[in-house]
């Protein structure tokens, strides 16, 4: 039976079957980098485990945002599950334990940012219930010469936000330094 349970600083040495083939994971992720998110919102780091503790996925976010402008936020930073327990809804799991964190802080909408190029999990958050907010311009920086590539900014809507304004789409794209 899997366990969903609070991350925790042990679980940085287990990562490698998750991190190995994730999209999520480069150089800016580094252990300073996690444990940052341990140490400030660490009710939105969880992790899945096999029975015999190897780790399945995790799910890395925080609450971020203003309360006065209706927008207090749950932020998914990243979601990963290692490829061997992918398609048994792990993911989506992850993501509503997520979402009920953020509606129990008072959170208007939970937002993530995904690779406009990864239609698998594109179509994975809409089967969730996220929409397309905006397209972020050159949100990710590229290697190897590659272009940078833009990314969504998807929102699904919290029961605080009784008109789902927060996610009425942007009619253009916006680049990275205008995101607050």
């Amino acid at each position: 039976m899997t366990t969903l349970r609070p991350f925790t600083c042990d679980d940085l040495f287990k990562f490698n079957n998750i991190m190995q083939f994730s999209l999520t994971f480069d150089l800016q992720y580094g252990i300073p980098f996690y444990l940052q998110y341990l140490a400030h919102w660490p009710e939105y780091f969880i992790v899945a485990e096999a029975p015999g503790g190897e780790l399945m996925g995790y799910i890395m976010g925080k609450a971020e945002g203003s309360v006065a402008r209706e927008e207090w936020h749950g932020h998914v930073t990243a979601l990963s599950v290692a490829p061997e327990f992918r398609r048994l809804g792990l993911a989506a799991k992850l993501m509503e334990m997520l979402e009920e964190i953020s509606e129990r802080k008072g959170g208007f909408f939970v937002d993530l940012f995904v690779r406009v190029s990864n239609q698998v999990a594109v179509n994975m958050y809409k089967r969730l219930g996220y929409s397309v907010y905006r397209t972020v311009i050159e949100y990710y920086s590229a290697s190897n010469g590659e272009p940078d590539e833009d990314a969504y900014d998807m929102r699904k809507a919290l029961s605080r936000d009784t008109e789902k304004k927060s996610i009425i789409p942007l009619p253009h794209p916006v680049r990275p330094e205008d995101i607050e």
